[in-house]
């Protein structure tokens, strides 16, 4: 039994409305969750009253549903997308809606379920709410990820425990590496750590680097060359009326994007991969003028190259993410098979889609535009970590000087 509960939960809910969202009088937020999320979802909606909600939106999952309709669903109904569906995306992002969106499946809720499957899914459901996700990557309105653990996570996170005691783990670490502690003051640490973090991002965009070179022993030996006028950010956002909102909660990246046609060489990755409820173990990729050449995988390649090929995008990057070693979830020692939770434990890299604010104006540039400004355009984002204790990371300015910015493992500066 975890000691004040209900008291910690509470401060979560307000952090997650108050610091994530950062929900604004007269907004109606929409909060996507799992029926088995209800008691922190309900808590949500009553703190988004609290900021002054006009109305809150509740849109409740079920993973039994989930699984079932993936396993025994006609063939047809994956490359469908319903318009019901893309009408309610397309009326959030009318009334620009800040979103929160929980996440806590099973890392493994679809094993055998046939890739193919997801993949139709995937590619049915892009193009529908290309327009929603556009706004949201370009943080047209504010939007939140956070958690909510379920027991089928918690059991793989903690394989020594069972039932209650794994989530009591489970939850413990939740709120340990979000700074809940119970007092109801974990917005004023968010905030003070939002500030540390913009002051080293601050240092990354003064140097404006030409390239990032990844070297480590697993075999790692990657260039990656960065747009000019790239941005790098972590901690908050802010939208274009002015309002600061963290999308992700925990949160410890400082991220920008890299030219889409830049990137050379062979990175492995240090950590296992949930993805589309599988597992993907022992992987790497090797790059060619910032395509995906090739892919190797010890367990899960073909969940891998399948998301890889959802479009042209997705073989290529489209995020460089920092994060040292010892941030504070790595240093719990914990994989948590989120990657909400994971690729804050290690620096990351994702294949797909590039966030628009990662070049100066990028949010008001025309497709055509950001790709010659070297964004990358896909109808997917997938993160994959690749930070390790002995990372080496190498800056080039654009006069040909080399700054270490990552020395084992962490930050140089």
């Amino acid at each position: 039994m975890i000691q004040d509960f209900e008291a910690k939960l509470n401060e979560y809910a307000h952090l997650l409305v108050e610091v994530g969202m950062n929900v604004q009088p007269g907004q109606t937020p929409s909060i996507d969750s799992s029926i088995e999320y209800a008691d922190l979802t309900r808590k949500c909606v009553s703190a988004c009253y609290d900021c002054g909600a006009r109305n809150v939106l509740v849109n409740y999952v079920d993973d039994f549903v989930t699984r079932e309709n993936f396993l025994r669903a006609d063939e047809a109904v994956f490359s469908e997308y319903p318009s019901y569906l893309k009408a309610r995306f397309d009326w959030l992002l009318e009334r620009k809606s800040p979103c929160l969106s929980l996440a806590g499946s099973d890392p493994e809720l679809l094993k055998g379920v046939d890739p193919a499957r997801i993949q139709a899914r995937r590619k049915a459901s892009g193009p529908p709410t290309r327009a929603y996700f556009d706004a949201l990557t370009a943080n047209k309105f504010q939007w939140c990820v956070g958690s909510y653990p379920t027991l089928a996570w918690a059991e793989k996170a903690f394989p020594g425990q069972k039932g209650e005691d794994a989530l009591d783990a489970l939850w413990d670490a939740i709120f340990s590496v979000c700074r809940i502690t119970g007092d109801g003051r974990a917005v004023e640490r968010w905030k003070d750590h939002v500030a540390a973090t913009a002051r080293r991002a601050k240092v990354l965009n003064d140097y404006q680097f030409a390239s990032l070179r990844y070297a480590n022993s697993l075999g790692t030996d990657l260039t990656i060359r960065l747009p000019e006028n790239h941005v790098w950010a972590g901690g908050s956002d802010f939208t274009p009326e002015g309002v600061e909102f963290v999308a992700n909660i925990p949160t410890e990246e400082i991220f920008t994007a890299p030219r889409w046609d830049g990137v050379d060489g062979r990175v492995y990755a240090a950590l296992p991969l949930a993805l589309d409820g599988n597992l993907v173990k022992d992987f790497y990729m090797d790059f060619k003028d910032g395509r995906i050449v090739d892919v190797h995988a010890g367990e899960g390649g073909e969940i891998l190259r399948r998301s890889i090929d959802t479009d042209e995008g997705a073989h290529y990057l489209g995020e460089v993410a920092l994060v040292p070693y010892d941030s504070p979830i790595r240093s719990t020692g914990i994989l948590f098979y989120e990657t909400l939770f994971d690729e804050n434990a290690s620096c990351h890299l994702a294949f797909g889609e590039a966030y628009p604010s990662c070049v100066k104006g990028g949010e008001d540039m025309s497709e055509e535009e950001q790709k010659a400004a070297g964004l990358n355009r896909s109808d997917t984002h997938v993160d994959f970590m690749v930070g390790t204790r002995d990372l080496s990371i190498v800056g080039t300015t654009h006069d040909g000087k080399e700054i270490p910015v990552f020395i084992n493992g962490n930050f140089a500066f």
